[in-house]
């Protein structure tokens, strides 16, 4: 044992260290036992408009000639943000690593109003306020928006209501099927979005 004047030093040296060690261990042991939730998904797949309105352009309009896109509401298998498989007539699954950035309805709403707005005719109103004193307003529901792994293809279905100015109803459904696709996340969620807009496109024309 040391003693003296060297002691005191020493002493204070072991026990410095001795703190360190004993810190980072706790911070090992501290890691291993904290989770900041599960891993994000490698693939969030969104709705993007074939065509939108230039940058800068603008339409005017009174609302009382508007058209408001509102939210379709969705079939139960499309109100979280996986994609449906359907594997055979009574059976349903959803496509691994496959993730929508938002709710699926909501995405297609967006891409809706994009698309009809993109056309030029209409002042289109979506997420505002005002939509909902529109007129003429386009609603409807979102029936299928995922992959059929008994056919290999991705299908948009969505059924549309149109409510005209005058108390006229307008329905129609518009559907669109991209055949021959993997089942995999990485060809199903191009294919969705092209299926998403051969909809949209349908639903702009129908409107007018």
């Amino acid at each position: 044992m040391m003693t003296g004047a060297g002691a005191t030093p020493m002493l204070a040296a072991c026990r410095a260290l001795a703190k360190a060690a004993a810190a980072a261990f706790g911070t090992v042991l501290l890691a291993g036992c904290i989770s900041f939730g599960a891993d994000p998904p490698d693939r969030l797949l969104t709705l993007t408009p074939a065509v939108s309105a230039p940058a800068g352009s603008a339409t005017d309009g009174d609302v009382s000639t508007a058209l408001a896109v509102l939210e379709p509401t969705a079939a139960q298998r499309l109100t979280v943000t996986r994609v449906p498989v359907t594997v055979d007539d009574s059976s349903l699954a959803y496509l691994q690593d496959a993730f929508w950035v938002e709710r699926p309805a909501r995405l297609f709403q967006r891409l809706l109003a994009e698309t009809i707005r993109a056309g030029g005719n209409r002042l289109v109103l979506a997420d505002d306020d005002l939509q909902y004193s529109a007129p003429t307003k386009l609603s409807g529901q979102l029936v299928e928006l995922g992959y059929d792994a008994t056919r290999s293809s991705v299908i948009a279905r969505y059924d549309a209501l149109l409510q005209l100015p005058d108390g006229r109803v307008l329905t129609r459904r518009f559907e669109s099927t991209v055949p021959g696709i993997a089942p995999e996340a990485a060809a199903v969620g191009p294919a969705l979005n092209q299926a998403a807009n051969e909809v949209a496109a349908q639903v702009a024309e129908w409107v007018g």
